[in-house]
């Protein structure tokens, strides 16, 4: 899905006297599409494999939770797999992004019945889900704060209910970590951005995306509830992965 009021992402291309952390603001909303798309590899997988997985795991009659569902692209793939008798559920606190994501699912979304809450998805309870996203989300939520989320979605998710858990990851073995950061960069590069760009995003981002390594995720969802959790793509360094609640 591409956003129509989007534009492409230059928000790094000057010198900056001091750059700040980084906030889902109307100048990131405005090319967020774009953002996402170059640079973060797999992403368009990801999108494309999620109607399958809807497919298998999303109930009649039941939520789906997109949990920081920005512009909207989660709940559109997702969508596209699921039963015409689910709630598609977008759950964001950056009214600038669900400003968009309105438009995108009025757009896009003929079937199903949907909304959007402006909320914080600490602060949300989750009822009756078959299948709850969380795209890049939980690396901005406070490391000591995560169980409590992933605990609250075990608990809302009905038997047989999946989380689909995309991740930036690091790696505890110093050379792994080192050749996919590298990797990354270039696939930055490859896209079109520049070294300044690069270097201002990644410390625009310091000390707010805290990335773990995949252990780490499969522990803490075995701790929440889930009782199988398997990693269905991965592209350098980001996962995405899939929990089970039996």
């Amino acid at each position: 899905m591409s956003d129509s009021n989007s534009g492409k992402d230059r928000i790094y291309a000057r010198p900056l006297e001091r750059v700040g952390g980084f906030v889902f603001d109307d100048s990131v909303a405005a090319v967020f599409d774009d953002m996402i798309r170059r640079s973060v590899p797999g992403y368009a997988m990801t999108l494309s494999l999620m109607p399958l997985i809807a497919k298998r795991y999303a109930q009649e009659q039941t939520r789906i939770y997109d949990l920081g569902c920005s512009l909207g692209a989660g709940l559109v793939a997702i969508g596209n797999g699921s039963p015409e008798s689910t709630t598609l559920i977008g759950i964001d606190n950056s009214q600038p992004m669900l400003d968009r994501c309105q438009s995108n699912l009025a757009q896009a979304i003929e079937k199903q019945a949907w909304e959007l809450r402006c909320v914080d998805i600490l602060d949300t309870p989750i009822e009756n889900a078959s299948v709850v996203l969380l795209n890049f989300t939980l690396q901005f939520i406070p490391v000591e704060r995560r169980l409590e989320l992933l605990k609250s979605i075990a608990s809302g998710l009905k038997p047989g209910g999946v989380l689909l858990l995309s991740e930036k990851v690091r790696f505890a073995d110093p050379k792994t970590q080192q050749d996919l950061f590298n990797l990354h960069h270039d696939f930055k590069r490859d896209n079109g951005y520049t070294d300044l760009e690069i270097s201002q995003k990644r410390s625009s981002l310091d000390n707010v995306l805290m990335a773990e390594t995949i252990e780490t995720h499969k522990s803490r969802l075995s701790k929440a509830g889930f009782d199988h959790c398997e990693t269905w793509l991965q592209c350098f360094n980001f996962v995405s992965m899939l929990a089970i609640k039996a």
